[in-house]
């Protein structure tokens, strides 16, 4: 049996590493959670809730074989309810930003409600809506297939949801793969011409969730051109990621750009971090790389692929140490962890130049993201 960390990384309460399925509270609205443990063959684990799809636990081994939850979260239903952030969820049916939560399609304009107004000038659809998939009780199916264990998660979003038009039929499948690999593979169908942007929101911290921040642990993006924004976060343009604090095309520290970074004052309105879509290389469509990130002093190392266009990096920099760890006593400081978000182009709904969100009846929408972990 591999060795548990203790700072941070204690297994759930009641749960130990068989797979298995408990209890994990109830909301405000009285529905009912529960969580499940999916162990791979390789020894990466996965907590799943049912409420959103969240990965609320994500076990991986270091160098020594040591396993360490490396991803945020909190311990109960509720506090995921309370704290927002997005914590571990699946996002629909549209990750990211949509200005003045409006777009027009096939001649008719829709208005989406408006979840992110503050501070000042923000005034758009973010992930969804304030009842966004993030606040769905999935269905979850367990699967085992040859060596490949997971879970499957399903969910019909009604016509109107949210101001979206069209029933969205949606499948998303937990795949963990002997050589500790998580593969999430999304599929979606409709019944009337809709946008739809899918993503995934854990944060990591390959240190271990309660380690402290994540600044000093290294990143590369396969991207040469990340997206400008406007004060209120919503992209107007491609620029080159050389010669700014936005060039990750090498391995490099997090922080290693934090002066450039803090020195340009069109940043502020991201608190002078990193908020922000890069376009990645190759061929929309095809598996290819997104990012690898890398603590050195554990070993661990997290590899991300997907079939996506583009990729959002968010450094937790609204994170204000008041929340707490799931390790008890820890509270999670500025800069906890960093999301890496695959996606569309945030508001391409809105950009006719960008690639296309829409979806039609009789289309199946296909997209997948890995992330596998190692050690070295």
């Amino acid at each position: 049996m591999k060795k548990l960390m203790t700072v941070g990384c204690a297994l759930a309460a009641g749960m130990t590493l068989a797979d298995g399925v408990k209890g994990f509270g109830k909301l405000s609205d009285g529905r009912e959670a529960k969580i499940w443990r999916v162990t791979g063959r390789g020894g990466l684990i996965l907590d799943v809730t049912d409420y959103g799809g969240r990965v609320v636990r994500c076990y991986a081994p270091d160098r020594h074989g040591n396993l360490a939850d490396v991803t945020l979260g909190w311990n109960t239903v509720a506090e995921y309810e309370k704290n927002g952030f997005a914590m571990g969820t699946l996002i629909g049916r549209y990750g990211n930003r949509i200005r003045d939560g409006k777009f027009t399609l096939d001649g008719k304009e829709y208005q989406l409600p408006l979840n992110e107004t503050k501070p000042e000038p923000r005034h758009c659809n973010l992930h969804g809506g304030p009842d966004g998939w993030d606040t769905k009780i999935w269905a979850v199916k367990p699967f085992v297939q040859d060596q490949v264990k997971g879970l499957i998660l399903t969910s019909v979003s009604a016509d109107g949801e949210m101001g979206f038009p069209g029933t969205v039929t949606c499948e998303v499948k937990y795949s963990i793969l002997p050589n500790n690999t998580w593969t999430i593979d999304y599929k979606a169908t409709t019944d009337k011409p809709t946008v739809l942007n899918l993503t995934h929101h854990s944060y990591w911290n390959l240190a271990g969730e309660a380690s402290g921040n994540v600044l000093g642990q290294e990143l590369q993006i396969f991207a040469d051109e990340f997206s400008k924004t406007d004060n209120g976060l919503i992209p107007y343009e491609n620029a080159p990621v050389k010669g700014t604090g936005f060039d990750f095309t090498e391995m490099r520290r997090i922080d290693a750009k934090s002066g450039w970074m803090a020195a340009q004052a069109w940043l502020k309105c991201t608190d002078n971090w990193y908020d922000h879509n890069f376009v990645l290389r190759g061929e929309i469509g095809k598996l290819r790389p997104a990012a690898t990130m890398r603590d050195p002093k554990s070993g661990r190392k997290l590899e991300v692929f997907t079939t996506e266009p583009c990729m959002q990096m968010y450094g937790a920099q609204n994170m204000d140490g008041t929340m707490n760890a799931k390790a008890a006593g820890v509270k999670y400081p500025q800069f906890a962890g960093m999301a890496l978000e695959t996606q569309h182009y945030p508001d391409s709904p809105n950009h006719p130049e960008w690639p296309t969100t829409v979806l039609r009846p009789g289309e199946t929408f296909r997209s997948t993201t890995v992330y596998r972990f190692s050690a070295e």
